[in-house]
């Protein structure tokens, strides 16, 4: 198969007539400068796919369902029991139609790729499944009806909050112990194995819900594979860390745990001065989702000097009340912007592209905490392109990095999407879309009956 563009982001830059040749789901040949041939595919504007580092699938189901004030202050914690709540009536057929409605959506913005940070496990009585992997070859289904690429980070959870402390009711479907949790990862191996180019890591949720012994036994379970963790998104998280252990999260991993390039730090919001350089420095993936972050009132993370000390990020969508990658790198900014009341924060340097800057950091960052290096559209990465709406009128007459900034900012669309060569989406539309909306539209009538 052989697409041609006008125009494309290539690892190499910007370059205007490019061929892209693809070979079992690779680009084969990579031409700038090239007149299209018959029989090329014809679009005006190539950008890479990109990885969406962080996603709690079936949280799409009760996207809008927590936005009424309660008597007390409302925050992440009261969000949190709504969650419970909701996922105490999640069937596996329900886990996969949400999954799936969730994916499309993903594909159809242009992430190519989902880390799914997937701690449901069990049925609803908190018992395992016969089949260990139960719900998580129905993520795998999920990922392989709609064409999205997998990295799936089953989830380590055993306790309520730091010390140990025993897990409260509402985490019942999440919990394990190390050995059934090494039986679970095994399994889950087997339930991508079918996938093309899928990924296994591993996530020990978060220093509330591991001991450090279960966090140094579990993050060992998978030598060379992505690490995934929550850290500091909460300030209470930060206090309780505090009076357990007499540091804050992530200064307790980065002081106790061999955090590298293969760790993603999930929102990492709350850090000193002296944490962001040192995780800047550790060459971890700090996994931002500015909309999720926002929308539980979490904070905001310190960009602008993590990524001047040289910090990687990868993006997420997190609870999923919002897909869509453009939205999340324009709610970084705008929230760096809010707070040092400047623009164009992030830009790299006077004279540089904001949208590029961003896009090109998410791309590396989220290929990096996925596993999946290398990024971008070049010889022997995987054909995951998107198509930008030329068209639209937030796109008129752009070129090169305009167009990023355009995308970004000012709400430019997305026309096709293909993942491993295979177009996805065309016409901004999921080729499955219709019968997944409507098998997710049927399960959510139950659901919220």
């Amino acid at each position: 198969m052989t697409l041609w563009f006008q125009s494309a982001l290539t690892t190499q830059g910007w370059a205007d007539s490019v061929r892209i040749v693809v070979s079992d789901g690779v680009i084969s040949q990579l031409q700038t400068g090239a007149p299209p041939t018959a029989g090329d595919e014809r679009h005006a504007v190539a950008i890479p796919g990109l990885g969406n580092v962080h996603s709690h699938a079936f949280q799409r189901g009760m996207a809008g369902l927590a936005e009424i004030r309660g008597p007390a202050d409302d925050n992440f914690w009261t969000w949190r029991e709504v969650m419970y709540r909701f996922l105490d009536r999640l069937t596996p057929d329900d886990v996969e139609a949400i999954a799936a409605q969730a994916y499309v959506e993903m594909i159809e913005r242009g992430f190519t790729r989902v880390g799914e940070f997937h701690y449901l496990h069990h049925d609803p009585s908190g018992a395992p499944y016969a089949n260990a992997a139960e719900l998580a070859e129905r993520v795998a289904a999920a990922t392989c009806e709609t064409g999205i690429g997998l990295t799936l980070l089953p989830v380590f959870y055993a306790h309520a909050n730091f010390g140990g402390t025993p897990p409260v009711p509402g985490q019942r479907r999440f919990l394990n112990d190390v050995d059934r949790f090494a039986r679970l990862l095994e399994a889950s191996r087997k339930a991508i194995g079918h996938l093309d180019d899928a990924r296994l890591g591993v996530a020990p949720h978060s220093l509330r819900a591991v001991t450090p012994n279960e966090l140094s036994r579990v993050a060992s379970l998978m030598p060379g594979a992505p690490i995934h963790i929550h850290a500091a998104e909460q300030t209470k998280e930060v206090d309780d860390c505090v009076a357990w252990s007499g540091a804050r999260p992530v200064e307790w991993l980065l002081d106790n745990a061999p955090v590298d390039g293969r760790w993603c730090l999930v929102h990492a919001t709350h850090l000193t001065p002296t944490e962001t350089n040192r995780l800047a420095a550790s060459g971890a993936v700090a996994g931002l989702c500015p909309i999720t972050e926002a929308n539980l009132g979490d904070g905001v993370f310190p960009a602008e000097p993590f990524l001047a000390r040289g910090g990687n990020f990868g993006i997420g969508t997190d609870s999923n009340i919002q897909i869509d990658p453009a939205a999340e790198l324009r709610a970084l900014e705008y929230a760096q912007r809010l707070i040092h009341r400047s623009r164009n924060v992030l830009a790299s340097r006077p004279g540089c592209s904001t949208g590029r800057d961003l896009f090109d950091g998410a791309l590396a960052g989220g290929a990096q905490a996925l596993g999946t290096r290398p990024a971008g559209i070049c010889d022997g990465a995987s054909a995951d392109i998107v198509s930008l709406d030329s068209t639209h009128p937030a796109l008129a007459g752009r070129k090169g990095d305009a167009l990023l900034d355009s995308w970004i900012f000012a709400g430019g669309e997305i026309d096709c999407v293909w993942r491993r060569g295979r177009k996805w989406v065309g016409g901004g539309r999921h080729c499955e879309r219709e019968p997944i909306r409507e098998r997710y539209a049927r399960a959510m009538m139950r659901l919220l009956a």
